[in-house]
Protein backbone atom coordinates (compact mmCIF):
# COMPACT_ATOMS: atom_id res chain seq x y z
CA UNK A 1 0.00 0.00 0.00
CA UNK A 2 2.88 2.50 0.88
CA UNK A 3 4.43 2.04 -2.46
CA UNK A 4 1.59 2.06 -4.52
CA UNK A 5 0.28 5.38 -2.60
CA UNK A 6 4.25 7.39 -2.86
CA UNK A 7 3.84 5.49 -6.72
CA UNK A 8 0.46 7.64 -7.22
CA UNK A 9 2.14 10.86 -6.18
CA UNK A 10 -0.47 10.55 -2.88
CA UNK A 11 1.45 12.20 -0.22
CA UNK A 12 -0.71 12.57 2.42
CA UNK A 13 -2.09 8.74 2.39
CA UNK A 14 2.20 7.73 2.10
CA UNK A 15 2.18 9.92 5.18
CA UNK A 16 -0.82 8.43 7.36
CA UNK A 17 0.66 4.81 6.01
CA UNK A 18 3.90 5.50 7.61
CA UNK A 19 2.35 7.47 10.98
CA UNK A 20 0.44 4.01 11.28
CA UNK A 21 3.54 2.01 11.15
CA UNK A 22 4.51 0.78 7.50
CA UNK A 23 8.13 -0.03 6.87
CA UNK A 24 9.39 2.33 4.47
CA UNK A 25 12.38 -0.15 3.89
CA UNK A 26 9.94 -3.00 3.17
CA UNK A 27 10.77 -5.01 -0.35
CA UNK A 28 8.22 -6.34 -3.35
CA UNK A 29 8.49 -9.24 -4.75
CA UNK A 30 11.47 -8.60 -7.01
CA UNK A 31 13.05 -6.61 -3.99
CA UNK A 32 12.57 -3.60 -4.87
CA UNK A 33 11.67 -0.55 -1.98
CA UNK A 34 9.64 2.27 -2.32
CA UNK A 35 12.72 4.73 -2.65
CA UNK A 36 14.07 2.29 -5.76
CA UNK A 37 10.64 2.18 -7.46
CA UNK A 38 11.04 5.88 -7.33
CA UNK A 39 13.72 6.05 -10.10
CA UNK A 40 11.88 4.15 -12.79
CA UNK A 41 11.87 4.98 -16.36
CA UNK A 42 8.35 6.08 -15.58
CA UNK A 43 9.45 8.17 -12.49
CA UNK A 44 11.82 10.35 -15.36
CA UNK A 45 8.88 12.31 -16.81
CA UNK A 46 7.98 13.14 -13.16
CA UNK A 47 9.87 16.25 -12.28
CA UNK A 48 9.16 18.26 -8.99
CA UNK A 49 6.73 15.68 -8.10
CA UNK A 50 9.77 12.97 -8.22
CA UNK A 51 11.72 15.61 -5.63
CA UNK A 52 8.60 15.43 -3.10
CA UNK A 53 8.19 11.73 -3.62
CA UNK A 54 11.74 10.90 -2.54
CA UNK A 55 12.15 13.74 -0.09
CA UNK A 56 9.49 11.89 2.32
CA UNK A 57 10.71 8.56 1.94
CA UNK A 58 14.02 10.01 2.86
CA UNK A 59 12.77 11.89 6.12
CA UNK A 60 11.32 8.48 7.27
CA UNK A 61 14.28 6.80 7.24
CA UNK A 62 14.59 4.94 3.46
CA UNK A 63 17.73 3.27 3.17
CA UNK A 64 19.91 2.16 0.48
CA UNK A 65 21.29 -0.71 0.10
CA UNK A 66 25.40 -0.99 -1.22
CA UNK A 67 25.18 -4.48 -2.35
CA UNK A 68 22.09 -5.02 -4.53
CA UNK A 69 21.97 -2.72 -8.44
CA UNK A 70 18.80 -1.49 -8.21
CA UNK A 71 18.24 -0.40 -4.53
CA UNK A 72 21.86 1.16 -4.20
CA UNK A 73 22.68 4.82 -3.49
CA UNK A 74 24.86 4.79 -6.72
CA UNK A 75 21.97 3.98 -8.88
CA UNK A 76 19.28 6.20 -7.51
CA UNK A 77 21.83 8.88 -8.40
CA UNK A 78 22.55 7.65 -11.63
CA UNK A 79 18.42 7.26 -12.29
CA UNK A 80 18.01 11.02 -11.21
CA UNK A 81 20.66 12.26 -13.10
CA UNK A 82 19.04 10.83 -15.52
CA UNK A 83 15.68 12.38 -15.21
CA UNK A 84 17.45 15.17 -15.50
CA UNK A 85 17.36 16.21 -11.62
CA UNK A 86 20.98 17.07 -10.84
CA UNK A 87 19.99 18.48 -7.27
CA UNK A 88 18.06 15.92 -6.36
CA UNK A 89 21.41 13.24 -7.48
CA UNK A 90 23.61 16.13 -4.99
CA UNK A 91 20.75 15.38 -2.14
CA UNK A 92 21.26 11.99 -2.66
CA UNK A 93 25.09 12.04 -2.96
CA UNK A 94 25.26 13.63 0.30
CA UNK A 95 25.37 11.86 3.96
CA UNK A 96 21.53 13.61 5.49
CA UNK A 97 20.40 15.09 2.03
CA UNK A 98 16.86 14.95 2.37
CA UNK A 99 17.14 13.64 5.92
CA UNK A 100 15.17 14.41 9.21
CA UNK A 101 17.75 15.86 11.79
CA UNK A 102 18.33 17.22 15.08
CA UNK A 103 20.32 20.34 15.22
CA UNK A 104 23.14 20.17 17.85
CA UNK A 105 26.34 22.23 18.95
CA UNK A 106 24.83 25.06 18.33
CA UNK A 107 27.00 27.88 20.26
CA UNK A 108 26.38 30.85 18.38
CA UNK A 109 22.66 30.02 18.92
CA UNK A 110 22.09 27.60 21.69
CA UNK A 111 18.30 28.31 21.82
CA UNK A 112 17.81 26.16 18.82
CA UNK A 113 19.63 23.11 20.27
CA UNK A 114 17.18 19.93 20.02
CA UNK A 115 15.15 21.38 17.51
CA UNK A 116 14.05 19.04 14.80
CA UNK A 117 14.65 19.85 10.82
CA UNK A 118 14.98 18.85 7.49
CA UNK A 119 18.38 18.65 5.23
CA UNK A 120 16.42 20.60 2.23
CA UNK A 121 20.06 21.00 0.07
CA UNK A 122 23.07 20.20 0.49
CA UNK A 123 25.41 23.59 -0.34
CA UNK A 124 29.13 22.87 -0.28
CA UNK A 125 31.73 22.14 1.80
CA UNK A 126 29.81 20.23 4.35
CA UNK A 127 26.96 22.66 4.56
CA UNK A 128 23.32 22.16 4.50
CA UNK A 129 20.21 24.45 3.98
CA UNK A 130 17.68 23.39 6.81
CA UNK A 131 14.40 23.96 7.38
CA UNK A 132 13.13 23.99 11.57
CA UNK A 133 10.22 21.79 12.37
CA UNK A 134 8.05 25.04 13.77
CA UNK A 135 5.50 26.87 12.45
CA UNK A 136 7.51 30.04 11.63
CA UNK A 137 9.39 27.28 9.32
CA UNK A 138 12.63 29.49 9.98
CA UNK A 139 15.68 28.73 7.33
CA UNK A 140 19.07 27.88 8.46
CA UNK A 141 22.50 27.36 6.69
CA UNK A 142 24.32 24.74 9.54
CA UNK A 143 27.13 21.97 9.06
CA UNK A 144 27.31 18.66 9.27
CA UNK A 145 28.92 18.51 12.62
CA UNK A 146 26.06 20.93 13.85
CA UNK A 147 23.03 18.01 12.39
CA UNK A 148 22.29 14.78 13.58
CA UNK A 149 20.09 12.49 11.55
CA UNK A 150 16.21 12.09 13.58
CA UNK A 151 14.27 9.96 11.50
CA UNK A 152 10.63 10.14 11.81
CA UNK A 153 8.89 7.63 12.88
CA UNK A 154 5.44 7.20 14.57
CA UNK A 155 6.02 7.71 17.52
CA UNK A 156 7.85 10.83 16.40
CA UNK A 157 6.89 12.20 13.18
CA UNK A 158 7.59 16.25 13.82
CA UNK A 159 3.56 16.92 12.35
CA UNK A 160 0.64 15.03 12.69
CA UNK A 161 -1.89 14.56 9.87
CA UNK A 162 -5.66 13.36 10.97
CA UNK A 163 -7.75 11.76 8.40
CA UNK A 164 -11.33 12.31 10.08
CA UNK A 165 -14.69 12.49 8.26
CA UNK A 166 -13.43 12.31 4.96
CA UNK A 167 -11.15 15.19 5.42
CA UNK A 168 -7.37 15.16 5.98
CA UNK A 169 -5.90 18.07 8.23
CA UNK A 170 -1.96 18.70 8.62
CA UNK A 171 -0.92 19.75 12.26
CA UNK A 172 2.30 21.62 12.46
CA UNK A 173 3.55 22.55 16.12
CA UNK A 174 5.79 24.18 17.56
CA UNK A 175 7.84 21.95 19.40
CA UNK A 176 8.06 17.45 19.26
CA UNK A 177 6.80 18.12 22.76
CA UNK A 178 3.48 19.37 21.67
CA UNK A 179 3.25 16.86 18.26
CA UNK A 180 3.71 13.61 20.89
CA UNK A 181 1.44 14.96 23.16
CA UNK A 182 -1.39 16.20 20.51
CA UNK A 183 -0.76 12.47 19.03
CA UNK A 184 -1.13 11.11 22.98
CA UNK A 185 -4.42 12.45 23.03
CA UNK A 186 -5.78 11.93 19.29
CA UNK A 187 -4.13 8.82 18.35
CA UNK A 188 -5.34 5.12 18.49
CA UNK A 189 -4.21 4.52 22.37
CA UNK A 190 -0.41 2.99 21.19
CA UNK A 191 1.32 6.02 22.15
CA UNK A 192 3.07 5.99 25.94
CA UNK A 193 5.57 9.20 25.38
CA UNK A 194 6.01 10.70 28.61
CA UNK A 195 4.65 14.37 27.69
CA UNK A 196 4.89 17.97 30.18
CA UNK A 197 2.83 19.11 31.46
CA UNK A 198 2.48 22.83 29.61
CA UNK A 199 2.60 20.31 26.56
CA UNK A 200 -0.25 18.42 26.97
CA UNK A 201 -2.41 21.44 27.71
CA UNK A 202 -1.56 23.09 24.45
CA UNK A 203 -2.12 19.62 23.41
CA UNK A 204 -5.42 19.56 24.57
CA UNK A 205 -6.31 22.95 23.13
CA UNK A 206 -4.81 22.00 20.05
CA UNK A 207 -7.36 18.74 20.35
CA UNK A 208 -10.38 21.25 21.34
CA UNK A 209 -10.02 23.36 18.08
CA UNK A 210 -9.59 20.73 15.80
CA UNK A 211 -13.13 19.57 17.27
CA UNK A 212 -14.81 22.82 16.76
CA UNK A 213 -12.92 23.00 13.00
CA UNK A 214 -14.65 19.61 12.20
CA UNK A 215 -18.22 20.60 13.52
CA UNK A 216 -18.38 18.05 16.42
CA UNK A 217 -19.33 20.96 18.91
CA UNK A 218 -23.36 21.09 19.17
CA UNK A 219 -23.62 22.68 21.84
CA UNK A 220 -23.98 26.21 22.52
CA UNK A 221 -21.86 26.61 25.57
CA UNK A 222 -18.53 28.04 24.85
CA UNK A 223 -16.54 26.12 26.73
CA UNK A 224 -18.04 22.84 25.87
CA UNK A 225 -14.69 22.52 23.51
CA UNK A 226 -12.85 22.10 26.74
CA UNK A 227 -14.79 19.88 27.70
CA UNK A 228 -15.07 17.79 25.01
CA UNK A 229 -11.64 17.77 24.69
CA UNK A 230 -10.43 16.61 28.13
CA UNK A 231 -13.25 14.12 27.51
CA UNK A 232 -11.64 12.48 24.74
CA UNK A 233 -8.59 12.38 26.79
CA UNK A 234 -10.40 10.73 29.27
CA UNK A 235 -11.16 7.93 27.19
CA UNK A 236 -8.00 7.40 24.88
CA UNK A 237 -5.95 7.68 27.87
Amino acid sequence: MLTLANLNNHLTLTTLLLQLGANVNNRDSQGLTAISLMFSEEAFTWGEDLSKRVRLLLSWGASFFADELVCSREACIYGARKAGNNELANLLDSELGGRRCETVNLSSRPEFNGNTCVADEYLDSNRYKVTLETKSKEVMVLSHENLKRRDRTPQDCGYYIEFKNGRTIRHDFDSNDDCQAFDAILNRGETQTVVTEEAEARAEQAAADLLAELRLDDSPNESSSGCKAKALKKKKG
